[in-house]
């Protein structure tokens, strides 16, 4: 592989000098590594499979990459169940794969955040192997979260927590006499227990995980459950609102969500990255009910990013939309941190068929064929490319979740026995879970997988549509969603909106969203009737524009004639 002419060793798409805080403006480019690309062609992603394709995405213009676990693990929840956090698992390559790729990214400017999963560990994990032949009351049990149940044996379990998988989140141990004892704490799955964060032995082994990483060279780290390491002192009893978001985003007061003590772990966190050249960054995943409390995780000393989880749930409504990016653009600058912008990732509903749903779709349930409220895939599209150019020009930092940049929807028909996600088994079925969000992306549409593979496996199926929707037949079409992207992305470069300043336009009506930032000025109708634009210059449009008349459900960047 060869590096672009038109890029030299070092450069980077983002300001890469020294205290440039590159992660302010940055578009970050989340791969989730099974389904991006197999180089092996065992039908699984793998690390060597995104070393290929790093030039595609310095074509599409992006900033840095944001890769999903690849540590090892036994994958009972794609790898965020990890059993070594300091090596590869086999099915994504080796460390020097790794090492390979971090090479590969920042020769061509492209920045390398890894994801980290602090909040539990998988059951294989040398720790919790050591714990179950341990005794009640042992050290090696002390590192996670182990009780004696209630009842009179100790039959019940400690509290009445759910996972947030479905189920309890208590499963009861068999001692080493083969005798029923304690129980363990596992917010997500049985394979998945959690730390106990107030024991030191935990913050000492992630800041070892910590170095490891960055010694390589990764120049950051999503922090998997950001808001869910600390548990509430004696664990009392929550039962959380059955139609609330899976990760606790709808609620306060959650004893298992949002505990103060997680800000100290982040404080020393970013001590520990201080210590780095480069401007090492930390985001987190952080579901929680308002952007202000989103915000107290980036406080300077804490996170250099958070997800910003309610403009990704918020509807595609102009008066809704415009009042978060409001919130957004004032909570987060007012602890001197960049707003982040994401409307996709490997959790939730695909954009593409997300804001054309007609029912109510709490995050982590999934859509599968017998799902209330269908979308429409043809308006699902046209909305999604219309929010994409919204989002894309907000000051701050943007995420792309892979295939976004296809227009790619959800999977809707995917056969039950072909399910993965530990939601469906867990819920019997009642949820479809997030696999339809995780089918692997095509490439090439006459290839075997559509390119994915070169041997034509593919852990989930890929159906028929994705043939039209491969990048290659889509490189080759200027009206294409990639080339949509492409335009925006680079667009937003030459102007610097990552690093502007919003200023709302008014008379446009209630259901229009109408700013500038820059020199750039976006108009998008989420409304019924068409809107006449200003004249102006075009600099991209999210549909045919002719007339000077703005249609239904498009957004359009222009700047003065």
């Amino acid at each position: 592989m060869t590096l672009p002419e038109t890029v030299l060793p070092g450069d980077s798409l983002a300001d890469s000098r020294p205290g440039a805080q590159w992660w302010r403006t940055a578009v970050i480019y989340q791969i989730y590594p099974r389904s991006f690309a197999d180089a092996s062609g065992d039908g699984v992603g793998d690390l060597p499979g995104v070393t290929e394709h790093l030039d595609d995405l310095r074509t599409l213009g992006v900033d840095a990459i944001w890769l999903s676990p690849f540590q090892r693990s036994p994958q009972k929840d794609a790898g965020y169940d990890v059993s070594d956090y300091c090596d590869v698992d086999p099915l994504f390559g080796t460390l020097p794969d790794f090492d390979d790729l971090i090479e590969a990214a920042h020769a061509r400017g492209i920045r390398i955040i890894a994801d980290l999963v602090p909040n539990h560990s998988s059951d294989q994990h040398v720790w919790f192997q050591q714990a179950l032949a341990a005794a009640p009351g042992s050290p090696e049990r002390a590192r996670y979260i182990f009780r004696d149940g209630k009842g009179a044996d100790g039959e019940l379990p400690p509290n009445n927590w759910d996972s947030v998988f479905g189920g309890p989140a208590w499963t009861r141990v068999v001692e080493p006499d083969g005798t029923p004892g304690q129980w363990y704490l596992h917010l997500f799955d049985t394979s998945q227990p959690d730390f106990d964060w107030s024991n030191p032995e935990v913050h000492e082994e992630f800041r070892r995980i910590l170095r490891f990483w960055l010694d390589r060279g990764v120049d950051g780290f999503r922090v998997d459950v950001a808001h869910g390491l600390v548990k509430a002192e004696g664990l009392p009893d929550y039962s959380p609102d059955p139609e609330s978001g899976s990760m606790g985003g709808d609620e306060a007061n959650v004893p298992y969500w949002g505990q103060e003590g997680v800000h100290e772990i982040y404080r020393d966190w970013n001590k520990l990255l201080a210590e780095y050249d480069g401007d090492r960054a930390l985001c987190a995943e952080a579901w929680l009910p308002t952007v202000d409390m989103t915000a107290l995780w980036v406080r300077p000393d804490e996170m250099h990013q958070a997800f910003n989880f309610a403009y990704l749930e918020t509807e595609w409504d102009a008066a809704a939309l415009r009042d978060v990016v409001d919130e957004s653009l004032r909570a987060y600058p007012a602890v001197g941190a960049p707003s982040t912008w994401v409307l996709s990732n490997h959790d939730v509903v695909r954009h593409a068929s997300r804001l054309a749903l007609t029912a109510e779709n709490p995050q982590g349930h999934g859509i599968g064929p017998d799902s209330p409220g269908q979308p429409d895939p043809v308006l699902g599209l046209r909305r999604a490319r219309a929010a994409s150019a919204v989002m894309l020009a907000l000051p701050g930092s943007a995420y792309i979740y892979q295939g976004e940049e296809l227009g790619l929807p959800e999977v809707i028909h995917l056969p039950g026995e072909a399910r993965q996600d530990p939601t469906w088994f867990r819920t019997d079925g009642e949820r479809y879970g997030r696999d339809g969000c995780r089918v692997p992306i095509p490439w090439h549409a006459t290839a075997p997988a559509y390119g994915f593979s070169p041997t034509g496996q593919s852990w989930l199926p890929q159906p028929e549509e994705w043939e039209s929707l491969a990048r290659d037949v889509q490189a080759a079409d200027p009206a294409s969603t990639l080339s949509l992207y492409r335009t925006l992305l680079a667009a937003r470069r030459e102007h610097r909106l990552g690093a502007g300043t919003l200023e709302w336009l008014d008379g446009y009506g209630d259901d229009v969203l109408a700013f500038r930032n820059g020199d750039v000025t976006v108009i998008a109708n989420l409304g019924e009737a068409p809107v006449e634009l200003p004249t102006a210059d075009l600099i991209a449009a999210s549909e045919p524009v002719t007339g000077g008349i703005l249609p239904t459900d498009t957004t359009v960047w222009l700047r003065p004639a």
